[in-house]
């Protein structure tokens, strides 16, 4: 269903996102869009200068993946068991302002005149440089770049660069750097996937410290109880004066320019939290953080920077001939993928990454289902690193467990931080229960996509045991023997504490199967592992016998008249939603109706049945496929930007070539196009992780099920030919699809084999590629 868009328009380059021209029409959607981070750090785009147009017509916003502030959760009527504490993503303090004055006129793109601009970021050096000529109020025209950098190979690092050329007159122009820790959050108003709840400043000050060219600020939340140091260092070629204010500080310099001969200033800033160190050696790290970054210099880090990002698209990149616009909003997506995700085993990533505060910074199912994926096969040691903080958080879902009146197993949060429940709206939190298939369900693809026993025997198998017994927990045996898991919410936000919700059940029996299979792997490969984690969680010699029956027995609604999976007990019997009464003005339906009102209609938010049948495709023949995608297709209104890029993998699996080619374009421009009228806020990380999905899962047809690798590859019509390479097994895989060939090439790896649409192929040292001639039934398979 449409949604309302921002009129925007780029310029289309594959390499790099461009503004030729500033509109404030557009300030706060490209605030989004040109965000740098690094996984830790977010700056948004916001000018080093601050936008001083109207208020709501811009976010300031500096992010730390991980760091957060929390407060409990208010309800008017409570009941047992519901969340207790949210956690929320803080805004940190400002450090990248650098203010510009001419005499008594200060730089500001709103006032004066911009005779030229632009604004560039770029993807493979991972640098956004801004270039422009501003004649001031009195006639003083000023020539400005700046260069801004979040390190990828420093969490704790951001750098900008400042060069000023006075083009028509010679004098005094005077430059402020500073940092500022008068910064709020952004409060939530009628949307629930925008702001948090807390009002006034999150962060308390304790100290203010300043050198010759140095600041920094100690501050310490109210309640999450983490203290952060934000500090800088500004270099110039002049001296400068320090001055303070109560919760910000600054240094001016005063540069003597001669007109078009340029001067630069260069600004380090780092943030160092009692989340990673203690507390009392902070201001020690931030201080030799400065001092390193300060004597390499900000070349050198660009230079690192451009490194890294050839490494990374060297590996990630998926390369598509014939559509510019649709490669650029591949590689943006790819790029901010890389910007927001966790790498620490401590920190996951975020559904807006860092780059804005909406759904308060909490990692959710998105992570495993959609992200995961693409860094399993484009960049795996982050994939671990995801696992990792999965791990990090059993003892929560332990906890959380028990207050769900679970006696034993693992419960893990719908949405959270540091490992606790902040869902408190539990219809569509809580009843989640799939969360913990989802999360079993990535450990399966990654020992799928590595064979990592030694993973499985540390970290994965007391997760997915854990987890398994959930299920028996929650489930029972119904009069005709069928398992059944009642009153939960599938991934359809729409339909709420159902029965036998089809994705769950499936998922569940998945999960069930795959805890008794690790097990009959450890006993027989890792005994003595086996036997400790057996005694460290104390499973019972029956558990999985248990697991396998309710598994076998699992409730899995099929209406045989309309040949399509149930979506749950009950969907099939609601009154359909009247879509040719809703007009377009009301999506989405969240925001314009009660959740009762939604519940009682066969309607739907995103892919439920249609997602199963790509995570669980062998269990489906294609029959099944295209009359469950036909019928939800009907009924859903991809009001979550979770939703289309599943429905154009199933699209393309079941022949609908235009549709999934529709769907995919809606994906992998979403946040460039503003198609679902709320990327100022943030962007849609699934959704970008969708855009990769869509190209390997979708157009080449790829599944890894047990280890077995196999591809039945299409090509859109509008297209020459598209490339990309996946990490499988130890070996690194180029696929390669044009008009008339398929051809994949073993990079890296000893041997590797592979199914190309029923044929086996087989691939080694010797003989490391192979095309195959495709045909016009490969392309109807």
């Amino acid at each position: 269903m449409p949604h309302a868009s921002i009129p925007h328009a780029l310029p289309t380059d594959p390499w790099c996102l461009r503004e030729t021209f500033f509109d404030p029409a557009t300030h706060f959607l490209n605030e989004t869009l040109f965000a740098l981070g690094n996984g830790y750090i977010g700056l948004r785009g916001t000018p080093e200068e601050g936008y001083s147009g109207p208020a709501g017509t811009s976010l300031d916003g500096t992010y730390l993946n991980g760091f957060y502030e929390s407060e409990p959760i208010v309800y008017p009527e409570a009941a047992f068991g519901l969340a207790k504490t949210n956690q929320f993503m803080l805004n940190v303090p400002n450090a990248k302002g650098i203010e510009v004055w001419l005499g008594d006129e200060r730089f500001d793109p709103l006032q004066g005149t911009l005779d030229r601009y632009e604004r560039v970021l770029d993807f493979r050096t991972g640098v956004l440089r801004r270039s422009l000529e501003w004649t001031s109020p009195s006639g003083k025209r000023l020539g400005l770049v700046t260069r801004r950098v979040v390190s990828l190979a420093d969490k704790h690092l951001f750098a900008l660069d400042v060069e000023l050329t006075a083009l028509n007159f010679s004098g005094q122009v005077r430059v402020v750097s500073s940092i500022d820790g008068a910064v709020r959050n952004q409060e939530a108003g009628d949307d629930p996937r925008i702001g948090s709840a807390v009002s006034g400043p999150a962060l308390r000050l304790l100290s203010v410290e300043q050198g010759a060219t140095t600041s920094s600020l100690t501050q310490r939340t109210h309640n999450s109880g983490f203290t952060l140091v934000s500090a800088i260092d500004t270099v110039a070629a002049v001296a400068g004066s320090a001055s303070r204010q109560e919760l910000a500080a600054s240094h001016s310099f005063t540069f003597n320019l001669d007109v078009m001969l340029p001067q630069a200033l260069t600004k380090y800033g780092v943030y160092f939290s009692s989340r990673d160190y203690p507390e009392a050696e902070l201001a020690g790290f931030a201080s030799a953080a400065l001092t390193k970054a300060k004597a390499d210099g900000f070349e050198a880090l660009c230079a690192r920077q451009a490194a890294y990002l050839a490494d990374f698209w060297d590996r990630a990149d998926v390369e598509i001939a014939g559509d510019d616009a649709l490669q650029q909003g591949i590689r943006f997506n790819q790029f901010h993928l890389l910007q927001s995700v966790g790498r620490d085993g401590k920190t996951n990533i975020a559904a807006k990454g860092v780059t804005g505060e909406g759904y308060e910074g909490h990692y959710f199912w998105d992570t495993e289902i959609y992200i995961f994926p693409f860094f399993l096969y484009s960049k795996p040691e982050i994939a671990k690193q995801l696992l990792a903080y999965r791990y990090a958080g059993l003892e929560q879902a332990r906890a959380r467990a028990r207050q769900m009146s679970h006696a034993k197993g693992a419960l893990y949060p719908w949405r959270t931080i540091a490992g606790e429940e902040c869902s408190a709206y539990f219809p569509a939190g809580t009843a989640q229960y799939h969360i913990n298939a989802d999360i079993a369900y990535s450990i399966k693809l990654y020992l799928d996509a590595t064979g990592d026993l030694d993973y499985m025997a540390s970290a994965g198998a007391e997760i997915v045991l854990e987890t398994a017994r959930i299920w028996i927990g929650i489930g029972n045996y119904d009069r005709a023997g069928r398992f059944c898991i009642n009153e939960v919410t599938g991934p359809d936000e729409y339909t709420a504490l159902v029965n036998n919700n089809y994705y769950t059940n499936a998922m569940a029996q998945m999960h069930l199967r795959f805890a008794a299979e690790i097990v009959d792997t450890l006993r027989g490969a890792r005994a003595h592992d086996f036997e400790r984690i057996a005694q460290a969680i104390g499973l019972d010699d029956a558990e999985p016998a248990a697991w396998r029956r309710a598994a076998g027995r699992m409730a899995l609604p099929y209406d045989a008249a309309l040949g399509i999976h149930e979506q749950d007990d009950s969907f099939l019997g609601k009154k359909p939603w009247d879509f040719a009464a809703t007009p377009k003005e009301n999506y989405p339906l969240l925001l314009n109706y009660h959740p009762l009102v939604i519940y009682r209609h066969q309607v739907c938010k995103q892919a439920d049945v249609v997602l199963a049948l790509l995570l669980l495709s062998d269990q489906f023949t294609q029959d099944d496929k295209k009359r469950d995608f036909d019928y939800y297709e009907a009924v859903t209104t991809h009001d979550s930007s979770l939703s289309s890029c599943i429905f154009s993998i199933i699209a393309s699996e079941v022949g609908y070539h235009d549709k999934a080619y529709d769907y995919f374009m809606e994906t992998a421009r979403l946040d460039l196009d503003d198609t679902h009228g709320n990327t100022h806020y943030g962007v849609h990380t699934a959704a970008m992780a969708g855009t990769w999905m869509g190209v390997a899962y979708g157009f080449a047809g790829m599944r890894v099920t047990d280890g077995a690798l196999r591809f039945a590859p299409t090509l859109p019509a509008r297209w020459q030919h598209y490339q990309f390479q996946i990490h499988i097994r130890g070996a690194l895989l180029q696929v390669r699809v044009d008009t008339s060939h398929a051809r994949y090439t073993l990079l890296e790896g000893e041997a590797l084999g592979l199914t190309h649409c029923g044929e086996r192929v087989a691939l080694t040292r010797a003989a490391p590629s192979i095309s195959i001639a495709r045909s016009i039934q490969e392309e109807k398979a």
